[in-house]
C-alpha cells in the first residue's frame, strides 16, 4: 500500500465532515458507501429518478478479470455492491463468445436493493437533483448549485457523473439521440463538475478519431421474441443466432465502447443475454432487418427506445487525476468510474468509486491518502495506458491480456485473499469503522 501524508489539518471533527457525491452510477454508490465507512455524514446527488445509471442496462458482472477484481474489492472491504449483484444474478458461471464464468444480474431487481443499502447506511440520496454549477474559495469548492437554485455545501466532494451524453453528444457524435436510460431530454443534461470546477476534462476516441463510442449493448423485450429464444435465455442464461450473411456489420465493432466484445462472434451472430430483459451485445441493430432474423420477427427495443438506429456516446469527459482519483487542481475534489478513466464496465466503477470515496473521507479527517500497487488487479488498471489511448476493462482487450501475462488474472479467492494481504490491504475500506 503506498500512501502520501497529506500536511493539511483539518479543522473539522471527524463526525462533522460531510461528502457529497455527484452522480448516482455503480461509481457514485460505491463512493458514498466507502465514504460512509470512514464516519463522514454522506449525501449523492442524482440527476435521474433512479441509482445505477448504465447499471440498470448492464448487468453481467464477474466475467473474465472482473472476477479477479470483484474478489479483491471484497477483500478490501467494498463487498456490499458485489453481494447485491450476486444476489440478483439470474444465471451465474456462464460461458459466452470470449468470455467465461459471468453472473448476470436482473437489472430490474438490482436498484431497489442499492435504494434500501443507501436507506440502511444513512446515505442520503438526493433524487431529480441535476447539478450545474460549483461554488469556489480559491482551488476548493465549497458548495455545489442545482439547477433548481438549491445549494448543496461540503467538505469534500466526488465527481462521479460519468461520461455519456448529454444530448448534443449523442447528435454530433452518434446517430442522434435514441432515449436511453439516462434521459437527457426528461431531466436535463450531464454537466461536468470537474471542468467546472477547474479541471481538465478529455475524451476518449474511436479507431478513426471520432470522440467517444457507442455503448455496446441493447435491452429487447423477452416476450417479443420466439419462444424458442426465451427458452434458451431462460435455461442457459445465453443465446446465440447466427445472422445471414447480408445482415452481418462489422463497422459497428470499431465503434463500440465495450472492446471486450468487439470480436467476429459478436458482427456473425446475435449473442443474448439474461438480464431480466434480453440484452443484444450490439450497439444497435436496424430494427426492420432484425425482424428478418427467424425468432425475432417481434423484436421489441426496450432500451434505448430507438435502438434501431443509435445508442448513447459515452466517454467526452473523462477528467485527469492523480493516482488518489483526486481531480487535478481542484484542492478537494475526487472522481471515480468513467469521469476517473477510460474505464469500461460495472466493476471498474465500483472499483474506482470505492477508493475515491474511501480517499475522499481520508481527506475530511486530515488522515494519509492511499493508493493501490500495481501487485492488484485493481491498481494495475488504474495505471495503465494503451498505446492507442483507447479504453481499458478487466474482461478483455490488451489490459486482459496484461492481467494474464502478469499472473493478476485468477479465480482463486484465497490466492487474491492472499494478494491483498500481502499488500497490506487487507479490509482496508473498513478501517474507520
Amino acid at each position: 500500500m503506498c500512501v502520501i501524508p497529506d500536511t493539511r489539518k483539518s479543522k473539522l471533527e471527524v463526525h462533522m465532515a460531510k461528502i457529497v457525491i455527484i452522480g448516482g452510477g455503480w461509481s457514485g454508490c460505491a463512493a458514498a458507501i466507502a465514504a460512509r465507512k470512514t464516519g463522514a455524514e454522506v449525501e449523492i446527488l442524482e440527476r435521474t429518478d433512479l441509482l445505477l445509471g448504465l447499471g440498470n442496462v448492464g448487468g453481467i458482472m464477474r466475467n473474465n478479470g472482473r472476477f479477479t477484481a470483484t474478489e479483491e474489492n471484497i477483500a478490501m472491504g467494498a463487498d456490499e455492491l458485489f453481494a447485491i449483484t450476486d444476489k440478483c444474478a439470474t444465471h451465474k458461471n456462464v460461458n459466452f463468445p470470449g468470455h467465461d464464468h459471468a453472473t448476470f444480474y436482473n437489472v430490474v431487481k438490482v436498484e431497489p436493493e442499492v435504494r434500501r443499502l443507501m436507506r440502511e447506511m444513512d446515505i442520503e440520496v438526493h433524487l431529480i437533483t441535476r447539478i450545474t454549477d460549483v461554488v469556489k474559495e480559491g482551488d476548493r469548492i465549497t458548495a455545489l448549485e442545482s439547477a433548481d437554485g438549491e445549494h448543496f455545501d461540503g467538505d469534500v466532494f466526488v465527481d462521479c457523473t460519468g461520461t455519456t451524453g448529454p444530448m448534443g453528444n449523442c447528435m454530433e457524435f452518434g446517430n442522434g439521440c435514441s432515449m436511453c436510460v439516462l434521459r437527457c431530454p426528461a431531466f436535463g443534461p450531464r454537466v461536468s463538475i470537474s471542468e467546472k470546477a477547474g479541471g481538465h476534462d478529455y475524451y476518449g476516441k474511436r479507431a478513426d478519431g471520432t470522440p467517444g463510442a457507442f455503448s455496446g449493448s441493447c435491452k429487447l423485450e423477452k416476450s417479443s421474441l420466439s419462444e424458442k429464444i426465451v427458452k434458451e435465455l431462460n435455461e442457459k442464461g445465453v443465446a446465440v443466432v447466427p445472422l445471414p450473411k447480408e445482415l452481418i456489420n462489422e463497422s459497428k465493432l470499431s465503434k463500440k465502447v465495450c472492446r471486450q466484445y468487439a470480436l467476429p462472434p459478436f458482427a456473425e451472430n446475435v449473442i443474448l443475454i439474461d438480464t431480466g430483459y434480453a440484452k443484444m451485445m450490439t450497439p444497435y441493430f436496424p430494427l426492420a432487418e432484425l425482424r428478418q432474423v427467424e425468432g425475432f420477427e417481434n423484436a421489441r427495443f426496450v432500451d434505448p427506445y430507438a435502438g434501431g438506429k443509435g445508442n448513447s456516446i459515452r466517454y467526452t469527459a473523462v477528467t485527469e487525476r492523480d493516482p488518489f482519483m483526486k481531480v487535478k487542481d481542484v484542492e478537494n475534489l475526487f472522481c471515480g468510474g468513467e469521469k476517473s478513466g477510460l474505464f469500461i464496465g460495472h466493476t471498474e466503477a465500483i472499483s474506482t468509486g470505492s477508493l475515491a470515496g474511501h480517499n475522499a473521507g481520508r481527506a475530511a479527517r486530515g488522515e494519509t491518502l492511499i493508493t493501490l500497487p500495481e501487485s492488484t488487479a485493481i491498481g494495475s488498471l488504474l495505471t495503465y495506458e494503451k498505446p492507442d489511448g483507447g479504453m481499458i476493462t478487466f474482461a478483455g482487450d490488451e489490459f486482459f491480456a496484461h492481467m494474464k501475462e502478469t499472473g493478476l488474472y485468477t479465480t482463486d479467492i484465497e490466492k487474491i485473499a492472499d494478494r491483498i494481504e500481502t499488500a497490506g490491504l487487507t479490509g482496508i475500506y473498513n478501517a474507520f469503522n
